[in-house]
């Protein structure tokens, strides 16, 4: 018997029901996709030392720099998704499906060998200690090796999460993640393939996952059919995704050259910072995914509700995530500040570096809630297509108050000072998101309306 996977239709019923629904199984696929950063951390920190910690540490701004501009294009084109499928375009769907993957195919190969040729440049500009270079570099070309592949996975989960699917994208993640974890152990532990093994084990699970997605949309998806022969590029559809994911892919591209200006600035102080520098993101990165997954449920609902046609459903949408979003933000800032020092002790067991990681997430974690309202209400500017003012709060936030603060802090209380630029640029980004917000201008940006005949 054939099996079909069904694609959520959110709007209809209860906004909190069908937000906290779609969220979930986003919610726990990106905890799955992070517990890649994490095991990689974990047992890099444990066998090789601080050195191999701090190399994987300073390599993430570099790939996000890399592929910053391609996460954007590819957000546009979810947005322009489900859009289409909220106003019941079907045919549409399948030609912006077709499009992103022709689009990230030529890209990702482009930015991979860009980001191969420039890295040990983009290391010395950093300031990059001379005894963490040469297992940066080794981390770093062989994940950007894979890209392309990096791309192909979380394109296929971002089009079945714009077509209100977010429950296959899950066990997709969790099988790539176990695979990971298993290959992180045998290349690390057993093998002694050093770094090199723990970026080798990312980039094969990521294959292998991308490999039975292929084969199981092909044979299981009314809409998605991927072959590789028969994608035709739509250049209307193509500029729509441009038009919406272009101002996000800035965005990103300009957060990702500040996450490298930041780095930078944690570099001067060698390499206990770093590493600490480096854990202390891997579990901020996890602590504020319920935030950032409920933003883009909501950007999902609101999508579909403003091609559906139904505005009146934004509002109530808002206030449910935010509500949602603020408990399990609050909760989470409970765990980290009782037990930073735990948390920290789970990836090295040097003591410097343990202290130096306790203070970030101290400080840090105390505005989890802060963060949680920004991504909110960015979630329902961007589900409405209105990605450029999000855009410029977010650029502000970062290279006018936080980078600022950075170096100015650091240059008087020390590193203590980066840390407290941190919380500086989401109290700056909230208090601008929302003001915006509650002008309404973003209702003005929606791209698809509903048809008034109906694709059956």
């Amino acid at each position: 018997m054939r099996i079909f996977i069904v694609m959520k239709d959110l709007t209809q019923g209860k906004e909190a029901k069908l937000i906290l629904r779609f969220a979930t199984p986003m919610l726990l696929g990106n905890i799955f996709q992070q517990l890649y950063n994490i095991v990689d951390s974990i047992i890099v920190g444990n066998v090789l030392g601080k050195q191999a910690l701090a190399a994987v540490g300073a390599s993430f701004p570099v790939i996000f720099t890399v592929i910053a501009l391609l996460i954007g294009v590819a957000s546009g084109t979810t947005i322009v998704i489900a859009q289409y499928f909220g106003a019941r375009r079907l045919d549409q769907v399948k030609k912006a499906m077709d499009t992103f993957y022709i689009f990230a195919f030529f890209a990702s190969i482009g930015m991979s060998v860009l980001g191969i040729i420039f890295s040990e440049d983009l290391f010395h500009l950093l300031k990059l200690p001379a005894e963490v270079l040469p297992q940066a570099k080794t981390y770093l070309h062989i994940i950007l090796a894979g890209i392309i592949i990096f791309f192909g996975f979380n394109g296929t989960n971002a089009i079945l999460r714009g077509l209100g699917d977010s429950k296959t994208p899950l066990y997709f993640q969790i099988a790539a993640t176990l695979v990971n974890i298993g290959l992180d152990l045998l290349f690390v532990m057993v093998f002694r393939w050093g770094i090199a093994g723990a970026a080798i084990a990312t980039v094969m699970a990521q294959a292998g996952a991308l490999a039975t997605a292929i084969w199981y949309l092909n044979k299981y998806h009314q809409l998605i059919r991927i072959s590789f022969f028969g994608l035709k590029f739509d250049r209307d559809i193509f500029k729509k995704s441009i038009r919406i994911g272009l101002p996000t892919g800035f965005q990103q591209t300009f957060v990702a050259l500040g996450m490298m200006a930041l780095m930078g600035i944690v570099n001067t102080f060698g390499t206990d910072v770093i590493a600490a520098y480096s854990v202390a993101g891997r579990l901020d990165s996890l602590a504020t995914l319920p935030a950032m997954n409920f933003a883009a449920a909501l950007a999902t609902f609101v999508g579909q509700n403003l091609g559906a046609g139904k505005p009146e459903r934004v509002k109530k949408g808002l206030v449910s995530t935010l509500w949602m979003s603020a408990t399990i933000a609050l909760s989470i800032t409970l765990i980290v500040q009782l037990f930073p020092s735990q948390l920290m002790g789970l990836f090295t067991k040097d003591a410097s570096v343990i202290a130096i990681g306790r203070q970030y997430l101290v400080i840090v974690s105390a505005f989890y809630i802060v963060f949680s309202g920004m991504f909110s209400i960015n979630g329902v500017l961007r589900g409405a297509g209105d990605t450029l003012v999000p855009m410029f709060i977010t650029l502000f936030a970062l290279w006018f108050i936080r980078i600022p603060a950075a170096w100015f802090l650091s240059h008087r209380i020390g590193v203590t000072g980066i840390w407290w630029s941190v919380p500086m640029g989401m109290i700056t980004g909230f208090t601008i998101s929302f003001l915006y917000y509650l002008t309404g201008k973003y209702k003005n940006k929606v791209i698809v309306r509903k048809s008034l005949v109906v694709d059956r």
